[in-house]
């Protein structure tokens, strides 16, 4: 089966690694898979598209750049002629499924009639993160985007979320409840495991507490600053923060190594990255809104203590004790009374570590993650073959 995935490559957030890992299992499992995604600012894109055009090669995967104005984590506005540039590149590649990984781009409204004139099945991967509380969710701009999409997601075959609670929210939007489908991120749980790392050694610390993900605002990044800074937890403790973001510059001043915080910033390499979580004692999300974290799921699967607010589907990972569960407010409150009791008590880091590790063996491997894939794009062709 040839998938024609739009998403992202570029910059580095939970979209990008999902789309990354996806492809490349989908290769593993002898797809052939086209990437489309938003490579190239406009004034240089005709020369880079002359390298491209050869669409049908040997390979069993090639990409095809899209030309965009601008992108960021969030969000990406593309040309007026990026719709053109996609039509005529499916006219071409003839692909069997087009999956778009949405990438609040105007493009993804586009996407149902394009596929519709090319008659070829369209399915979405819907990540906008959102409050686990439907109260709070309604009166945030996360329900605003929810409300947006909902009439465009209904033109879509299927629509992947995280959770119970999107999929009853797009639903009550009007997307059909037959199209809405469950499908959970997923890690490779044998790159991402227990084992060895030298960390703590380099760092000289007996405690190694860990944020690993974007430093913005909806992250509550500060909540979980100030509950460091004020649970003063010694020496033989430390933070360390792994990521960049907008307010990574306004904080990183007020919270440096006098108070055992370190700041690793972005950190491309991914067996740094795990070496990182391999040498964690707890990993701590204190994120207002969410969607479901890959990051989350990484430190789980490396048997890590998880402590994460009950923010988008994450409150239903560490549910029934693979975790702690935080409310999303007063996460600093929360925060300040569990950091020592984890300081304090090697052996619940360690449970919780183990429990952690059992939870995604049992519900987030991205092996099932591709099957539960398989069998709904099965689903679709063969709905398309006797539709024929």
């Amino acid at each position: 089966m040839h998938i024609a995935w739009l998403g992202k490559k570029s910059p580095f957030c939970g979209n990008v690694t999902y789309g990354r890992e996806i492809t490349n299992s989908l290769l593993d499992r002898d797809y052939k898979v086209s990437f489309l995604h938003f490579s190239q600012p406009q004034s240089d894109y005709k020369l880079h598209w002359e390298h491209q055009t050869n669409l049908h090669d040997s390979s069993n995967c090639h990409e095809i750049p899209l030309p965009f104005i601008y992108k960021s984590q969030v969000y990406t506005i593309p040309t007026l002629k990026s719709s053109k540039i996609l039509l005529r590149s499916l006219r071409k590649l003839k692909p069997d499924l087009v999956h778009a990984s949405l990438t609040l781009s105007p493009l993804d409204f586009l996407l149902p009639e394009i596929c519709e004139e090319l008659n070829i099945p369209l399915v979405a991967t819907f990540h906008p993160p959102f409050d686990s509380k439907i109260r709070n969710l309604k009166s945030s701009t996360q329900y605003l985007t929810y409300q947006l999409y909902a009439p465009f997601l209904a033109r879509y075959d299927r629509v992947i979320v995280f959770s119970e609670i999107q999929r009853d929210l797009l639903i009550k939007l009007g997307v059909p409840g037959d199209r809405v489908v469950i499908i959970p991120n997923g890690v490779d749980e044998r790159k991402f495991s227990p084992g060895y790392s030298s960390l703590k050694y380099q760092l000289n610390a007996k405690k190694l507490f860990v944020y690993q993900g974007r430093i913005s605002t909806e992250k509550n990044i500060e909540s979980l600053l100030k509950a460091w800074k004020s649970a003063d937890m010694g020496d033989d403790c430390q933070l360390v923060m792994v990521g960049d973001g907008p307010i990574r510059a306004s904080l990183q001043p007020h919270y440096g190594k006098e108070y055992n915080i370190i700041w690793l910033g972005f950190i491309a390499d991914e067996q740094q990255r795990i070496n990182i979580l391999r040498a964690a004692d707890v990993f701590i999300l204190p994120s207002l809104v969410e969607g479901l974290s890959i990051s989350l799921l990484e430190a789980m699967s490396c048997g890590v203590a998880c402590l994460a607010t009950d923010a988008g589907a994450d409150g239903e990972v560490l549910e029934d004790g693979a975790g702690v569960v935080l409310d999303t407010q007063k996460v600093a409150a929360q925060l300040k009374i569990l950091l020592p009791l984890f300081r304090n008590h090697p052996e619940m880091t360690s449970l919780l570590g183990n429990k952690a590790r059992q939870r995604v063996l049992e519900r987030y491997t991205l092996h099932q993650n591709i099957n539960k894939l398989e069998q709904m794009y099965l689903e679709i062709a063969n709905k398309e073959f006797v539709s024929a």
